[in-house]
């Protein structure tokens, strides 16, 4: 088995977050397990400022329930911490605005990644975006 890094990681978060639909992350998701990569998607939506909190639980939630970390602090930390950077990238485009897409959790070893793929709308004029974040646990 290949000893992934810290690139390959933020790769598979990035793509799970931009599958289209609920069949294509299953597929990509059982691919990466093969590999030894333990994945975790969650869609989210909503006015951006108000969302924050929301998106942040999402993730660690959806880790947590897809084996991607256990209960520690440490492990729902790193998860926390790594979804927060990626929201605070695309901050300044989209506070005020509604915000859409889907969260991309990829952990292998030590190495987390935390991907968001943002939908930003105003009225039909979108804008769209990619956070990254990573942390070790």
């Amino acid at each position: 088995m290949k000893n992934f890094g810290s690139k390959d990681i933020a790769s598979a978060a990035i793509k799970l977050s931009l599958t289209n639909d609920r069949q294509e992350e299953k597929k990509l998701q059982a691919q990466f397990l093969e590999l030894g990569i333990r994945t975790a998607a969650v869609d989210y939506g909503g006015e951006f400022i108000s969302s924050v909190m929301k998106i942040v639980e999402r993730a660690v939630v959806s880790a947590k329930r897809e084996g991607v970390i256990g209960d520690s602090h440490s492990e729902e930390g790193a998860v926390a911490g790594a979804t927060r950077e990626a929201l605070s990238q695309i901050m300044n485009k989209a506070i005020g605005l509604n915000v859409g897409g889907k969260i991309g959790i990829a952990r292998y070893q030590d190495h987390i990644s935390v991907s968001i793929f943002f939908g930003i709308g105003l009225l039909h004029l979108n804008e769209v975006a990619i956070g990254l974040g990573h942390r070790v646990a």
